[in-house]
């Protein structure tokens, strides 16, 4: 997971984009992504979602017509803002019918970063640490719930679930609370997902039955070499297939409103999913 330190050590080392050319482009063209030539057209839609804590806000993408496997993304530390809308969208126009969250409604609505991927870290760790293996369990249950019930939703398929972060982890716990419904999960630069925690989220494999991709940062690896190699030996173990790879790049090189976005490694990490969502999925 994302924290102060480290966050600072790869931005000097790998950020790619400059604050002030970002604010002077605009948004929208800090965070333009690449659109399928055969994407369908979709419907979107904000949503709020009864849970047992509250009412979370969230944002619902689905195409115009038919049923679809349905996918639920969990956001990085920044939380749910224009990039990981647009993140959605895309994978609704790829055939999905996709929720995308925000993790911190407890605390407050969405947005909850100011300046997107933009802000000071030390301004969201609290809202990942007012976050634990119980809120992410009841969460996970309610979203898939709510995917569920809805007629875009094609319930006779499997669910896919992505995280990105601090949404790794919680993927995992997804993949765990939910095992018969989710197919397919991935996380990317996902931080603390086999930790020498007694609630470390690898130690739940064994309760999956999903397929999984797991894309870890470079600068992650350097700091935790060992961890990629605890989970292939924990996926082997329960006889799941995982696709685990460290991509030459930093933590948050995926969405394309951070400085150290990496779009030639975003779209392998992209194009790697739809190759599994298309398998587990179908």
């Amino acid at each position: 997971m994302c924290d102060q330190d480290h966050f600072e050590d790869d931005l000097k080392k790998y950020s790619r984009r400059d604050l002030g050319a970002l604010a002077a482009a605009g948004v929208g063209a800090a965070m333009m992504l690449p659109r399928a030539a055969d994407a369908a057209d979709v419907n979107e839609s904000d949503v709020v979602i009864k849970t047992p804590d509250g009412q979370c806000d969230a944002y619902f993408v689905a195409p115009t017509t038919g049923a679809h496997a349905a996918v639920l993304v969990w956001p990085d530390i920044f939380g749910l803002r224009p990039a990981f809308r647009q993140m959605g969208k895309r994978l609704a126009e790829s055939g999905y019918s996709v929720l995308v969250v925000n993790p911190f409604y407890r605390t407050k609505k969405a947005p909850t970063a100011d300046k997107g991927a933009n802000t000071t870290i030390s301004d969201v760790i609290p809202l990942a640490r007012s976050l634990n293996a119980t809120t992410q369990n009841v969460d996970a249950k309610a979203f898939v719930a709510w995917l569920d019930a809805q007629p875009q939703v094609d319930t006779n398929r499997k669910i896919g679930t992505i995280g990105y972060c601090m949404g790794g982890p919680i993927v995992m716990r997804t993949a765990a609370a939910v095992p018969d419904r989710i197919g397919a999960a991935g996380t990317f630069h996902g931080g603390g997902l086999a930790t020498k925690d007694a609630d470390s989220p690898h130690l739940l494999i064994p309760k999956m039955k999903a397929q999984f991709l797991i894309a870890i940062a470079e600068s992650d690896d350097q700091r935790d070499p060992e961890s990629k190699n605890t989970l292939k030996k924990a996926f082997a173990d329960a006889d799941l297939t995982a696709e685990i790879e460290v991509y030459p790049a930093a933590h948050g090189w995926c969405p394309p409103d951070t400085r150290v976005h990496d779009p030639e490694q975003a779209e392998k990490a992209w194009a790697r999913l739809l190759v599994l969502f298309g398998k587990a999925l179908a």
